[in-house]
């Protein structure tokens, strides 16, 4: 493995992991999940739990149990995230139990976060809306990790997955409610795929509902609609099985765009919104 490897972009750092679109909307859009995994036997079987954020943004942590837990949404090093993870797993296995790992040093050695866990795992995610997953269940809870777990708490927007709707989010966020779904497409097509369905009024998830734009985030595709306040997960769950196969169908088509799709696609650029 050349030292370039580390340094070098990888615009899609978790392909081949089963969970690929989870695991994005993990670094992404939820402010609270935990997804399960076992390292490969070569590096002991050890149970992992991939989380969103650890207590002082720690890449990892050796729990007292022996098992790791990794903060995805932590800075690391490099230009291949999943190398970066892989590293902070790989030093949190060689870490004492009830050790942190606050820094991660690549090296020309480092491994992918693909090297080293089960890829024939199932990486259930669950989403909380509560960090009360950072308590190390062999460790005391003292009042002073309650106060920091309920601080963090705070900052918690309430964000759940969509019923129907796989790798897609439901987030309240204050005046506005949103739907954010992450989906292995090339952005144009996507874009593509609301012109179509523009055209036939179609493109909301629901009524009062509208598309709003999409941003690319390790090599996925996130489209976002704005949804009326109180509209709640459950009002896109009673839209999604008709929401998602007329997206899908149109994602699908081949055809090029029709004179009326082509004005919505401007109109839908024109009026695109920058998000991250």
């Amino acid at each position: 493995m050349s030292s370039t490897s580390s340094n070098a972009l990888v615009r899609r750092p978790f392909e081949g992991i089963p969970a690929e679109r989870d695991l994005v909307a993990m670094r992404q859009l939820i402010p609270a999940a935990t997804m399960t995994a076992t390292t490969v036997e070569e590096h002991g079987g050890v149970d992992v739990v991939l989380a969103t954020i650890l207590p002082m943004a720690w890449p990892a942590v050796r729990r007292t149990d022996g098992s790791v837990i990794i903060g995805v949404q932590s800075t690391f090093p490099g230009g291949d995230l999943s190398r970066g993870i892989g590293q902070a797993l790989l030093q949190a296995l060689e870490a004492e139990p009830g050790t942190p790992v606050t820094t991660v040093q690549l090296d020309e050695d480092s491994p992918r976060l693909q090297d080293l866990l089960d890829l024939t795992g199932d990486f259930p995610i669950t989403v909380h809306d509560s960090f009360d997953f950072w308590v190390d269940p062999g460790a005391e809870r003292t009042a002073e990790i309650e106060q920091s777990i309920k601080q963090a708490d705070e900052s918690i927007m309430s964000t759940k997955p969509v019923e129907g709707l796989p790798h897609a989010y439901w987030v309240d966020a204050g005046p506005k409610e949103h739907l954010r779904w992450v989906l292995d497409a090339d952005e144009d097509r996507v874009i593509d795929a609301v012109a179509r369905l523009h055209a036939r009024r179609e493109s909301g998830v629901g009524e009062d509902t509208k598309y709003v734009g999409s941003f690319r985030a390790e090599g996925m595709t996130i489209p976002v609609w704005d949804l009326p306040a109180g509209y709640g997960v459950e009002g896109v769950e009673k839209e999604a099985e008709a929401f998602r196969t007329r997206f899908e169908e149109a994602l699908d088509t081949e055809e090029p765009l029709t004179p009326l799709e082509r004005r919505a696609r401007g109109g839908i650029v024109a009026r695109q919104v920058t998000l991250r």
